[in-house]
């Protein structure tokens, strides 16, 4: 996640715009693994992958179910994930990168929370400017939405995606921070070992 998070956060992106394929993180091995090829000619409209040493668990469900009004969601078990916009051409996935929460999306997908951090690449000549989600243009926005209900899409029944708001940098921020007190209770024992082995592993 970095030491400067929730303000920068460190990004490890698993797919980028000209992926036809939707890779993921194998959390056994750490390896990057074909998921899925994509349906349809559905594309990434971003750099797109997840924040390190988060994870969203009951905290993370707690606060998607109270800005929803729903009586209780799960949190999908997975690091919190993240979509970084940059106008530079990266041209591949399987890196770490730098980036700066704006704001975010609160997807519902089926009954978990399944929120998507919106940030931009830290120093980007055209979007690094931006401190929050209602400086993007509307379009954008709207790419990103119809990219995550559609995405994925297969033959069969599929279960039910809904992006329920689009929130803000603070609201971001606090997603983060939610998804950090997660992961540190989810994995105190890992984080302990680490910090004995790894002393300077709580900055990644």
């Amino acid at each position: 996640m970095g030491d400067r998070a929730p303000d920068i956060v460190s990004c490890y992106i698993e797919i980028v715009p000209t992926d036809t394929v939707k890779y993921e993180i194998d959390k056994t091995s750490g390896y990057l693994k074909v998921d899925r090829p994509q349906r349809f000619s559905s594309y990434s409209p971003c750099l797109y992958g997840l924040i390190p040493r988060t994870y969203c668990g009951s905290r993370v469900a707690a606060f998607s179910a109270e800005k929803t009004k729903r009586s209780s969601l799960d949190g999908d078990h997975d690091p919190l994930d993240v979509c970084v916009l940059t106008e530079k051409p990266i041209l591949h996935g399987d890196l770490l990168l730098d980036a700066i929460p704006i704001g975010g999306l609160r997807m519902v997908d089926g009954n978990e929370a399944d929120d998507k951090i919106i940030a931009v690449l830290k120093g980007d000549a055209l979007f690094g400017s931006i401190q929050d989600v209602s400086d993007c243009p509307e379009g954008l926005i709207e790419r990103l939405i119809h990219y995550f209900l559609t995405y994925k899409q297969m033959p069969g029944p599929n279960a039910e995606c809904e992006v329920a708001h689009v929130y803000g940098r603070q609201e971001a921020h606090h997603v983060i921070l939610e998804s950090k007190a997660d992961y540190d209770e989810r994995f105190a024992d890992l984080c302990n070992l680490l910090d004995e082995v790894l002393p300077d592993f709580h900055e990644a």
